[in-house]
């Protein structure tokens, strides 16, 4: 009796933590946050009780309020969580990184995605005078850039057409501002496996992305951002390259799993 007890208590507590990763899932899909019957919706479980773990995640910190008005998004005890994976990940893929920038002689930028912009938590600088350089903890749009379209291109469409708005922000004369546009270079993106950003987000600064999959499933990004004038006419061998490295770094990660 006192064993059926038990299994009946571990089966219960499973089923809490279940719930408890589907709702954090659901928030993380929606950054601004969700109503605690959208919730439900979502993960397919009563008002009820999904109003009983979403209290207990907020005690927490794994939750917070997203509005005076209600609704919920994840907390600050996600991104404390979150930036150690950064760290740990950060650590694991610079020597890759490291490599690559020597290979190419031009620096080379790790990011991953954070509330719908491109978090910087990496980056190798080359020794150039004259560099594309973005300080570790910048955030970038996705439409405009190179490793915002490789990780656009590697989400399902859904989530795709949730993060884009639907009139992008023109940031250069070359930034493409038509939505549809965007998506049919995503099919290209997601082709070639490579993402080209020619001067759309800062005039005179060129970028090649990719993504590679962690061994925990996340989508991180390595591009090579550079001046044009140093882009045009190596654009394939720079993809060649950067495709390479993520290639090695994706072995890397399915060897030691």
């Amino acid at each position: 009796m006192n064993n059926d007890i038990q299994d009946q208590t571990k089966t219960s507590s499973v089923q809490v933590i279940s719930r408890a990763a589907n709702i954090l899932r659901a928030l993380r899909d929606h950054p601004k946050g969700l109503s605690l019957s959208q919730i439900a919706k979502e993960v397919g479980l009563a008002r009820s009780t999904v109003q009983r773990v979403v209290m207990t995640l907020e005690q927490e910190r794994f939750v917070t309020a997203a509005s005076a008005n209600g609704g919920f998004r994840l907390g600050p005890e996600i991104a404390m969580l979150a930036a150690a994976v950064h760290r740990d990940l950060r650590e694991e893929i610079r020597p890759f990184l490291i490599q690559l920038s020597q290979q190419v002689n031009e620096t080379v930028d790790l990011a991953v995605l954070d509330n719908g912009k491109m978090l910087f938590v990496d980056q190798i600088i080359a020794p150039h005078p004259l560099q594309a350089t973005s300080q570790p903890g910048a955030s970038f749009p996705l439409h405009c850039t190179a490793n915002g379209k490789a990780i656009l291109a590697a989400l399902p469409i859904t989530e795709v057409e949730n993060l884009l708005p639907e009139q992008l922000q023109q940031f250069t004369d070359y930034t493409i501002s038509c939505r549809d546009e965007l998506l049919k270079e995503l099919e290209t993106v997601r082709k070639n496996g490579v993402a080209f950003a020619r001067e759309e987000h800062i005039r005179g600064i060129c970028a090649v992305g990719t993504v590679v999959m962690d061994r925990m499933g996340g989508l991180n990004a390595v591009s090579i951002p550079l001046p044009s004038t140093r882009f045009y006419g190596n654009e394939e061998k720079l993809a060649d390259a950067l495709f390479n490295t993520c290639q090695s770094i994706k072995r890397h990660f399915e060897i030691s799993i």
